[in-house]
């Protein structure tokens, strides 16, 4: 039987990129739109949601222009397109630099890859602030480019389709204990994680 030359393909390390990769803070949204707006930021603690709008601004389905013409009528909050803008890109705080120094070494054993539940709004906005980072990636698979969002298996089986790999192949990281699960339920090994030192602390044992 003639032995393949090829190497054999690299596993994955598949990453989420807000709260794994990017520090993300969902409080700074809401006190721009309070500022910008002139009303109590607890209007937007108490009445804004991740509803079908925002699921179907993940999935691509409509844009932010969309997605905030539905906000004013939901939220009863009227402002300038720019102003919803500068403050949903508010969320971003610093980024995870010491994740980011793994990439390097890590790249050498794993086809290092992102999957993120994301919008076209925020991600110009990180591929804008952190090209340094993203730009280590071997693919982005965003959730909005990609028609899935997590946590469904599905989402995880599609990826692995496009990655043209078996779920067993792949090893994600996320802040989320639902995408995890969703995740474990494709068949890929999953971890969860709550602050970039326990992210460290995976890449380090992989």
């Amino acid at each position: 039987m003639p032995v393949s030359n090829e190497p054999a393909q690299k596993p994955v390390l598949l990453l989420d990129l807000g709260g794994v990769v990017l520090g993300i803070d969902f409080h700074r949204v809401f006190r721009y739109w309070a500022s910008a707006s002139g009303v109590d930021a607890s209007l937007f603690y108490e009445r804004w949601t991740l509803d079908q709008a925002y699921k179907d601004q993940e999935i691509g389905r409509i844009d932010f222009t969309q997605y905030t013409t539905h906000l004013t009528n939901a939220l009863g909050v009227t402002m300038s397109l720019e102003d919803w803008r500068c403050g949903w890109n508010a969320l971003w705080t610093k980024p995870h630099d010491e994740v980011a120094a793994t990439f390097d070494e890590l790249k050498r054993r794993f086809t290092l890859c992102a999957f993120s539940n994301t919008n076209a709004e925020h991600a110009d906005s990180f591929m804008q602030r952190y090209p340094h980072i993203m730009g280590q990636f071997d693919q982005l698979f965003l959730s909005h480019e990609i028609g899935f969002r997590k946590p469904g298996a599905d989402a995880f089986l599609h990826v692995c389709d496009l990655l043209q790999t078996e779920p067993q192949h792949v090893t994600f990281l996320d802040d989320s204990q639902e995408n995890v699960a969703g995740a474990r339920a494709a068949k890929i090994t999953a971890h969860h994680t709550r602050s970039e030192a326990e992210v460290l602390g995976i890449l380090q044992r992989l």
